[in-house]
Order: C-alpha cells, then structure tokens, then sequence
C-alpha cells in the first residue's frame, strides 16, 4: 500500500514540475504515472551504473556531477515516453532536481514513518 502511495506522490510530483520548468510538459495523469514509473526503473537500474562509470568525474566535481546523470537520465526518459517532454538538457537538469525534491517532501509530510 505504502508503494502505491509514493508512487501516486510522484506522479503528483512531476506535474507540479511542468509548472516550475516551463520546458517541461505532462499530458494527463495518466501519463504522469507511466512517467513516474520509467524514471523509478530508470533510476534503479540505469542511474548506478552510469554513476560508477562516472566516478573520477563526480569525484573531480565534489559529486554535482550527480546532477547531470540525473538531469540526462530525466532528459531521456521525456524522449522516449509519448505525452512526457523534456525540451532541453538544462530542463531535465533542473525538473529532476525540483522532482527529488518535490517527492522528498511530499514523502515526508504524507507517509508515516512509524513500523507497520
């Protein structure tokens, strides 16, 4: 249940992206579902091997490099859904960012942190 509730928080979240990125758009929120779902998958499966691949560039940047994986791995997941766009690499940089914290919170507020 409590997997259902983040996931729905996400996709809440990355509408409310499209309106603090303007390069950034969301059809319904239908597709903000699908969305949220890639980028979850892409962030477990892709994102830690492309930080490992990365690692003398993240070490040399204090670790903002971090940044722009996420921001490229956001980037392309608005190329390859229909109904999600992501205009520019600089948008994706910063819809992932303004996304992780967006979640971040609302993860926070909505879901109890007690032991089930």
């Amino acid at each position: 249940m409590k997997l259902l509730l983040v996931w729905l928080l996400n996709a809440l979240a990355l509408l409310l992206v499209t309106h603090f990125v303007p390069d950034i758009h969301v059809a319904n929120f239908t597709t903000a579902l699908v969305a949220a779902l890639v980028i979850g998958l892409v962030n477990m499966l892709i994102k830690p091997i492309l930080v490992i691949l990365t690692l003398p560039i993240t070490i040399l940047t204090l670790g903002l490099f971090i940044l722009v994986i996420n921001g490229i791995l956001f980037y392309g997941v608005g190329h390859w859904l229909q109904g999600f766009e992501v205009k520019t690499l600089m948008a994706g940089i910063i819809g992932a960012l303004v996304y992780s914290v967006l979640s971040w919170l609302f993860a926070a507020i909505v879901i109890d942190n007690k032991k089930d």
